[in-house]
């Protein structure tokens, strides 16, 4: 029997779709062995490591922000992606799928954050950022039985790194200006982190392990009605309106993100993807694997669960299907309007790298071990030196 080695991105936003592994091994009579299911910084490790020792792996999930970096470890799918698939891709997620005009990734899904929160504390959401932490502070019970929180972000890792980068663009500010230099040590970046201080540190509306705090443990302490707000991926939608999975299923309400001082509103987005190897053992099978987790039926499948799908004639189905349900129209409405507020990071070989480096410096201000301008100078000297030592290619 053929077989396919794959590590995937896990996680209850994600884990849903392996379920259709079993229906492709019948069918195509190849076996898929998933040597890892893991949250995407293990699971960027976990890839790096294996390509670096030569461990066998022929399709794993990336996403189209981490692709850049493990460029030279991938195989173009240009000459084994169906043309009709090409096309049926969304003209966004397509173009963030090429690496140097090469097409490395298959899309899943694209990934932009709305704002979660309880209708039965708040009675309208936040439009502004300097809101949010008034009204997070106002509900906000941290040490009552249960603890209610004003307000959940992820304090670690990717997570904390969007947050940041949604504060610093609506403020004004950018990442890198257009020779790839960090423009982040700013008034918008120094206002950005402190407004991280301010909900964590200052104000106390979050939990005082939230640096330890990945997306999923955010996104579960609000659904055990244990917060006001949190920001969440489309994906994890299906979580919310489960009274199985949420203690508040009737209670939460969605809203665009908040805005910035100038009234700019900034969404942290991009794609998570597959990608075949270039070790890959079994190409054609490993493609046929691809093809299969981004079917129209898988795409449509994952939409059903809340993701937004990255063809079009799923996107087109699932508007179809949920044209007579007021609420599910009402969200795809405010993805529908957060889709030109998106911001994605460059993309760059270092990338990675970068993020690392912008996080903990962002995770010291936030509990209180670095003055905001201290730590956003210092990620900047750290951002600095990693784009004079790695390659700037893959852009």
């Amino acid at each position: 029997m053929r077989g396919v080695r794959a590590a995937f991105v896990g996680g209850p936003m994600y884990d849903g779709l392996y379920e259709a592994v079993p229906a492709f091994e019948r069918a195509r009579d190849v076996r898929v062995e998933i040597v890892a299911r893991l949250p995407h910084p293990e699971l960027n490790a976990f890839v790096k490591h294996a390509f670096e020792t030569s461990a066998p792996l022929d399709v794993i999930s990336t996403h189209t922000k981490y692709a850049p970096s493990q460029a030279r470890w991938l195989s173009p799918l240009d000459d084994v992606a169906p043309p009709s698939v090409v096309q049926d891709l969304l003209p966004r997620p397509l173009e963030l799928s090429r690496i140097e005009g090469r097409l490395l990734q298959i899309p899943r899904n694209l990934d932009v954050r709305l704002l979660h929160y309880r209708s039965d504390l708040i009675a309208e959401p936040p439009r502004t950022w300097t809101e949010l932490i008034d009204v997070a502070a106002s509900v906000a019970s941290p040490n009552g039985s249960p603890p209610v929180y004003g307000f959940l972000f992820p304090g670690r890792d990717s997570g904390l790194f969007g947050t940041f980068y949604e504060l610093l663009v609506c403020a004004g500010g950018e990442l890198f200006d257009a020779d790839l230099r960090p423009a982040f040590d700013s008034d918008a970046g120094r206002w950005a982190i402190e407004r991280i201080v301010e909900l964590h540190h200052e104000r106390r509306v979050t939990p005082r392990d939230l640096d330890r705090r990945h997306y999923d443990e955010i996104s579960a302490s609000f659904r055990a009605g244990e917060a006001a707000m949190v920001c969440d991926w489309p994906g994890s939608y299906h979580l919310y309106r489960d009274p199985a999975t949420c203690r508040v299923a009737d209670r939460v309400a969605l809203a665009l993100l908040p805005t910035g001082p100038g009234g700019r509103r900034a969404a942290y987005a991009g794609c998570h993807s597959f990608a075949i190897t270039r070790s890959a053992r079994d190409r054609e099978a490993a493609a046929a694997l691809i093809e299969h987790l981004t079917s129209f039926d898988a795409q449509l499948a994952e939409a059903r669960h809340g993701a937004i799908p990255c063809r079009a004639s799923a996107l087109a189905a699932i508007g179809t299907a949920d044209a007579g349900d007021a609420r599910a129209s009402a969200r795809w409405r405010l993805l529908a309007e957060t889709e030109p507020t998106m911001i994605i990071p460059p993309r760059f070989a270092a990338y990675p790298q970068c993020e690392d480096a912008l996080w903990r410096a962002v995770q010291r201000a936030m509990v209180g071990e670095l003055p905001a301008a201290e730590a956003i100078r210092g990620a900047a000297s750290d951002v600095r030196h990693i784009l004079a030592s790695e390659p700037l290619a893959h852009r």
